[in-house]
């Protein structure tokens, strides 16, 4: 069977792929919380602050976040409120599918177990 990789899907490859990257989506699942700025962002997470600063660059590409200016502060925030309903999906349809996602031998963690998936 074939897989219809048409020009239409690009768009939700690109979505998926920007949310794919687990600093990406823990930056993104913190500014569901609120909007913070890139020094909350590496206290809170515990990355570099060229980490943050650079998923922050690429979320905003994708125009999931943006910022404003305070002062010499910039403050981060999603821009769509989907995304937070797009995440809560997410979070359903992993706990209706349980181990299965952690277990895919593609994707899944390395050694299959929930706990490593953090669940």
């Amino acid at each position: 069977m074939a897989i219809d990789c048409s020009p239409g899907l690009a768009p939700a490859v690109a979505l998926f792929r920007s949310l794919g990257d687990p600093a990406r989506l823990a930056i993104v699942r913190r500014l569901a919380s609120g909007e913070a700025r890139v020094v909350d962002l590496t206290d809170e997470l515990g990355l570099a602050q060229s980490t943050v600063s650079k998923h922050l660059a690429c979320l905003r590409d994708c125009g999931l976040i943006d910022y404003r200016v305070e002062g010499r502060q910039s403050f981060y925030a999603l821009t769509r409120p989907e995304l937070l309903d797009l995440l809560r999906s997410a979070e359903q349809l992993l706990a209706a599918t349980g181990a299965a996602v952690a277990l895919c031998p593609v994707y899944g963690v390395p050694d299959g177990s929930p706990a490593a998936a953090g669940a």
